[in-house]
């Protein structure tokens, strides 16, 4: 089942999100063959689980710690996030990668931590404007990949992964549909190496300038297997007219 996920990053206090789920739910048809994710911030998650109670929509989060408690002053522990109906969480985005400097090692803990609270992991992966212009995106994917997955090889299936080409992260030029389309087989084959007994469970999501407009187009090919919403996803319209895409 395709995954669309909204990530509303540092947007909407607990009133805005409120009305915001209100209004989508009153868009909502069918849902039976595709999966709706809300991440909001962690402000909003309380509120959001009373809402998201007996509907369609999941709730996730946008990032966690991979410790469980302590003295580790501004962070949220997976087994907090669970305790909130929480059933995603994403790791690795690249704002986190880029602006707050995480690096692999850290999402690989993350990675381990929320898998150990049985709670699905989006892990993010994507190569900057640099690196793409070198010719370099393959390599910086599988390195990433590999990385984050190591120790954790046998528990692809239990984890989504979100290609996101950082050149096109809110700057309204998406990845062509082609070109999210090959980096796509790139991934499923590498996780298909990384576990050879993948049973096909793990979906391909792409995240980059998604919009109503374009996400047709995106969604017309197999291998997408879902998406990443940022910025369109913060109106209930522009979410709702995406979920119905394809």
């Amino acid at each position: 089942m395709r995954l669309i996920a909204a990530n509303w990053k540092m947007n909407k206090g607990i009133h805005e999100a409120q009305e915001y789920i209100r209004k989508l739910l009153s868009l909502l048809k069918t849902t039976e063959d595709r999966e709706i994710l809300i991440c909001p911030p962690f402000t909003a998650l309380c509120e959001l689980k009373n809402l998201l109670k007996e509907t369609p929509i999941k709730l996730g989060a946008q990032n966690c710690y991979y410790k469980k408690s302590g003295a580790f002053t501004g962070e949220i522990s997976p087994p907090m996030l669970k305790e909130l109906n929480c059933e995603y969480i994403i790791v690795g985005h690249s704002e986190r990668r880029h602006i707050f400097g995480e690096d692999d090692e850290l999402i690989n803990k993350k990675l381990i931590a929320c898998l150990e609270e049985g709670l699905r992991p989006i892990l993010c992966v994507g190569e900057r404007l640099e690196e793409r212009s070198a010719g370099m995106t393959f390599k910086v994917i599988e390195t990433q990949l590999r990385l984050a997955l190591s120790g954790i090889e046998d528990y692809t299936d239990s984890i989504d992964i979100a290609y996101e080409p950082v050149w096109a992260i809110g700057t309204g030029v998406p990845a062509t549909p082609e070109d999210a389309v090959s980096v796509h087989r790139f991934i499923k084959d590498l996780i298909r190496e990384i576990n050879p007994s993948l049973k096909g469970d793990t979906r391909i999501l792409y995240g980059g300038s998604v919009k109503p407009s374009n996400a047709p187009e995106f969604m017309k090919f197999e291998e997408i297997e879902g998406l990443l919403v940022g910025g369109a996803s913060l109106e209930p319209e522009s979410f709702a007219q995406i979920v119905y895409s394809f």
